[in-house]
């Protein structure tokens, strides 16, 4: 079964050979370009991935657009900026290709401090705490690596186009009594700063985002 796997983008040419050299058989990316002024899109067609063009600027945009360009009945996502191994995707993925699990998130796990900078990996485990505390899920991480069906993902209805989109999947998912597994991955340096936590202000962005989907 070919997965095709979402992979947001936003000036990531430094990373994606790196990360779409190591996508294993059968795993397909589309990369989904947000605006980049650098060359991802052409290393990216170069690397054999699926690009589409996503005017709409936004996290959550890019990975909306990724979902609805995909075709495969199962799909991933994961971020393009090398913090994330391809080589891990099938352990994300098993669980819903074996009917154990509905949505299966890869929970970080660190192996330098260098790699999840202090203020964002205080403000994911807020998250995450109140996270269980209205649903019940026992997740200790909103993992960017993830994995679930299309259809299924499709009718959740997600209506989120910035940095709240993960977090809003897994509530609209929660909501609708799937099951949701977590699975531990090596979370790595990313190549160069991230636009979501490689800075206080953009971790405040994050959370503010998140903040108006809890909300919600």
């Amino acid at each position: 079964m070919r997965i095709d796997v979402i992979l947001p983008c936003l000036n990531e040419a430094a990373a994606l050979p790196w990360v779409l050299s190591r996508m294993p058989a059968g795993f397909h990316p589309i990369v989904a370009d947000n605006g980049s002024t650098d060359a991802s899109a052409s290393i990216a067609v170069d690397h054999g991935a699926t690009v589409i063009r996503v005017p709409q600027r936004g996290f959550g945009a890019a990975c909306h657009a990724g979902l609805l360009a995909a075709t495969s009945e199962v799909v991933c996502f994961m971020d393009a900026d090398a913090s994330l191994s391809p080589r891990d995707l099938p352990q994300v993925a098993d669980p819903v290709l074996a009917g154990t699990a509905d949505l299966v998130l890869g929970r970080r796990m660190t192996r330098s401090l260098g790699s999840w900078p202090v203020h964002a990996r205080v403000a994911n485990k807020v998250l995450a705490v109140e996270l269980r505390r209205r649903t019940g899920v026992a997740l200790r991480d909103l993992g960017p690596m993830r994995c679930a069906r299309r259809a299924e993902l499709l009718r959740l209805a997600l209506a989120d186009r910035r940095f709240g989109y993960p977090l809003e999947m897994v509530l609209a998912a929660a909501t609708a009594d799937w099951r949701i597994h977590e699975v531990d991955i090596p979370y790595l340096p990313r190549s160069g700063r991230s636009k979501v936590t490689g800075t206080v202000t953009g971790t405040v962005r994050t959370v503010r985002d998140m903040r108006k989907v809890l909300a919600s």
